[in-house]
Order: structure tokens, then C-alpha cells, then sequence
């Protein structure tokens, strides 16, 4: 006797004549496949699309640096004539500097008694900090006004993600129009190095930072103080990393099976159920009547 290889189906047939369809089959079944149609275009948008995982390390994740930082300032004084404002950078490395001016722009405001300066500077990834005063000017004013408003302060390159909301320009829109004018402003500044890891496993490098600030008038044994804005910074010895990934194909296929089976599954022993049941109240019916 040959041997016969369809034993091995364990899906065996049932000719048609022996099965009997009903409505309340017909609607579980239309509802299992909009089911089953409405889980797998979700499970598909997951698939396509990337998520982002962070992650928290002790380390400096861009040594190629130099040991340097990009700093983008963009600052308005409205009430500080341009020839009097400047820049100035200090640190523990023992950098001073006095008036920087290198890719830096100062545009005046209200037809000249106003200035914005832009600039674009490194600093040392060092404690430290640089302050925007008159300490460079030629003669210093009297009464020096340091009202302003921070359009812009970021450190690195610029992140273009949609899916990140850190603070990456955590003083952006800062308004210090109504202050003393003639106070001095203090923000310090916690730097926490931020990596970006793109799905070609290409990295970026910027810098997010938490902000606490303090207004005050200064005074010493010879009198008040001449006020500056002042931006102290320290870094954090803690980096974030973000990183950008795609769910597996093998998941995808173990989901769509979850999703076709089970709900063909449960779907059955529903049908099976509402059948039983409905051939069980004929039967009372039935009785009834005879």
C-alpha cells in the first residue's frame, strides 16, 4: 500500500453540504475581518515608521571637539546704545576676554538708543561664563540700562526632530523688559550633553540645559557696580542619547499572526456559542409547543 502524504494535514476539509451557514455567522465573520483589517494597517504604520529610544551614560560623547562647545547668542537691549555693549568670556582654564568679536553682529534698535547682537562663539568645556556688559566699551555710561529680551541660547549643532521636545533653547523668549534697569541678571546654567543617532547610525551632537536666574544690584566699598548679564554654565557628567529605530520584521510577522489567529480564534468561539445557544432555545420552543 503506498504511502500517503496527506496524513500529515492536520487541516483536514469538510465538504460544504456538511456545514450549514448562518446570519449570525455571516456578521461575526464581516466584523472579524474589519478587525483583523483595522489591527494590521495599525501594526503596518508601526512598522514603517521610526521610534526614538533614549538612553542615559557617564561620558563625553563628542571628543572630536577639541573640547569645545558652539554657542549661538541672540540677545535685544532697547535700551543700550551698540557701541557700549560686548561680550565677554571667562572660564577655569584661565581664558579672559574682554569684547569678543569674532562672528558676532550688532544691529541698532529705536532709531540707534537700541542694540540686538548676534553671536557665535566656543567656549571651553570647562566651568565658566560669559556675560554680555559695557565692560569693553571705551568710556562707561552712567546709568547703564540691561533690560532685554533673549530671542535665542543654544550650545551645538541644531536638532531638527519632531519626535524630541528637549530644552534646547530653554531661555528662548526670555523677557526682562519690566526688570530694574540698572540690575544685574544671573542665569545659571546646567549643560547635559545630548547625542542624536539617525538610522544610518550617523551621530549629531548638541547640548540641552536647565536654567535657574536671579536679579540683583550690586554694590562695593566704592559704590554700585556696573550690571552685566551673566550666563554661568557647568556640564552635567550625564549624556543623553537619542537614537532612532525601526521595529524588526520578525515582530511585524509574530504580530500579524497574533492578530490573524486570535481573532479568528475568539472569533469562533463566539459563533460557536451564540449557535449553541440558539439551537438550545429552538429545542425549548419546540417543546413547548408540542
Amino acid at each position: 500500500m503506498p504511502f500517503d502524504f496527506r496524513r500529515f494535514d492536520i487541516y483536514r476539509k469538510v465538504p460544504k453540504d456538511l456545514t450549514q451557514p448562518t446570519y449570525t455567522g455571516a456578521i461575526i465573520s464581516v466584523c472579524c475581518c474589519l478587525f483583523i483589517l483595522f489591527l494590521f494597517l495599525s501594526e503596518l504604520t508601526g512598522f514603517i515608521a521610526t521610534e526614538i529610544v533614549n538612553e542615559l551614560y557617564v561620558d563625553d560623547p563628542d571628543k572630536e571637539s577639541g573640547g569645545k562647545i558652539e554657542v549661538n547668542l541672540n540677545i535685544s537691549l532697547p535700551n543700550l546704545h551698540c557701541e557700549l555693549v560686548g561680550l565677554d568670556i571667562q572660564d577655569e582654564m584661565g581664558r579672559h576676554e574682554v569684547g569678543h568679536i569674532d562672528n558676532s553682529m550688532k544691529v541698532p534698535l529705536n532709531n540707534g538708543d537700541g542694540c540686538r547682537f548676534e553671536g557665535h562663539f566656543s567656549i571651553n568645556k570647562v566651568p565658566g561664563n560669559f556675560h554680555v556688559s559695557t565692560h569693553s566699551a571705551t568710556a562707561q555710561p552712567q546709568n547703564p540700562d540691561m533690560t532685554h529680551i533673549i530671542h535665542k541660547l543654544s550650545f551645538g549643532d541644531k536638532l531638527q526632530v519632531q519626535n524630541i521636545h528637549g530644552a534646547f533653547n530653554a531661555l528662548g523668549g526670555a523677557d526682562k523688559l519690566s526688570s530694574n534697569p540698572l540690575a544685574s541678571h544671573d542665569y545659571i546654567l546646567k549643560i547635559v550633553p545630548t547625542v542624536y543617532e539617525d538610522m544610518s547610525g550617523k551621530q549629531r551632537y548638541s547640548y540641552q540645559y536647565t536654567v535657574a536666574n536671579k536679579e540683583y544690584v550690586a554694590y562695593s566699598h566704592t559704590g554700585r557696580i556696573i550690571p552685566a548679564i551673566w550666563f554661568r554654565y557647568d556640564l552635567s557628567p550625564i549624556t543623553v542619547k537619542y537614537t532612532e529605530r525601526r521595529q524588526p520584521l520578525y515582530r511585524f510577522i509574530t504580530s500579524i499572526c497574533a492578530i490573524i489567529g486570535g481573532t479568528f480564534t475568539v472569533a469562533g468561539i463566539l459563533d460557536s456559542c451564540i449557535f449553541t445557544a440558539s439551537e438550545a432555545w429552538k429545542k425549548i420552543q419546540l417543546g413547548k409547543m408540542q
